[in-house]
């Protein structure tokens, strides 16, 4: 028998001033509710993909990458930020924290500026970056819903777009990867020494898409390799025919490109670049 929440309450005993607190937790605004549904567990790959998918490689001056870097340079296969290119990074101040300011655009409604912001706030817990708010600050990130998901390498001088499109980019996990882009910090599968550890197969990728599998000249800063990252693209990104286009070596079956947010080895990255 179904019972109504009146009837349910009235059965508690509970006053009308609890009934009316209950029925507005229940019934929340449609602004403050979180649309992550089962999305929030596809890969960051799947949902840049998605994303990104109608992203012309140039357009409007802007050229994208390796599925959502913007290059400034050509293909830049030189990882500038983790070579200790001068001004890549963000500086560090004499308190041992590194500022990054950053500005959010009004595109996005409460609840995705609560993801965001969650995000931003995410670094604080573990490393010494501080995302700010920018005051009057020349260089900053400019957080903003353009075409997809997307990302400079690195810090690139005055006001620098991370696009997050809001149908599609708000998730924690897609977050945090155009952040660590932003700091510096390429893609898992691009490392140097990714041929000790996965296999491309060119024959399963989309035709002109190959270019997001190439090789960067990084350094690893002594870190080891790791499917798990969040930097990560899963097996079957930019696939043609719905098979893989990288498996891990020397075991196929080990789970690549699954995460769901930044892991140790991120956060061990950002601390080395950073933080020491």
């Amino acid at each position: 028998m179904h019972l109504t929440l009146a009837l349910i309450l009235l059965l508690l005993g509970m006053s009308p001033a609890q009934s009316h607190s209950i029925k507005t937790s229940l019934e929340e605004s449609p602004e403050e509710t979180d649309d992550n549904t089962e999305e929030e567990y596809l890969s960051v790959s799947d949902l840049i993909e998605r994303a990104n998918k109608n992203i012309e490689e140039s357009q409007d001056g802007l050229t994208i990458k390796f599925g959502d870097i913007v290059v400034e340079d050509g293909l830049q296969n030189a990882d500038k930020c983790t070579s200790g290119q001068p001004g890549c990074k963000w500086p560090r101040k004499k308190d041992k924290k590194v500022y990054v300011p950053y500005q959010i655009s009004n595109h996005y409604g409460p609840s995705e500026k609560r993801i965001i912001e969650d995000a931003l706030r995410s670094f604080r817990k573990s490393t010494c970056i501080r995302f700010i708010p920018r005051r009057r600050q020349k260089d900053y990130l400019q957080i903003m819903s353009d075409r997809g998901c997307y990302s400079s390498v690195g810090r690139r001088g005055g006001e620098q777009i991370l696009s997050l499109k809001r149908n599609g980019c708000i998730y924690k996990h897609v977050i945090q990867h155009e952040l660590l882009h932003a700091l510096g910090f390429h893609h898992e599968q691009c490392r140097s020494d990714r041929d000790k550890h996965i296999k491309i197969l060119k024959e399963n990728i989309l035709p002109g898409m190959e270019h997001n599998f190439n090789k960067v000249n990084t350094n690893n800063l002594g870190t080891a390799y790791d499917y798990g990252s969040v930097m990560h693209y899963g097996r079957d990104a930019f696939t043609r025919n719905g098979q893989p286009t990288m498996i891990p070596i020397p075991n196929p079956n080990v789970k690549i490109g699954r995460a769901t947010k930044m892991n140790a080895n991120d956060i061990l990255r950002v601390n080395k670049l950073y933080c020491k």
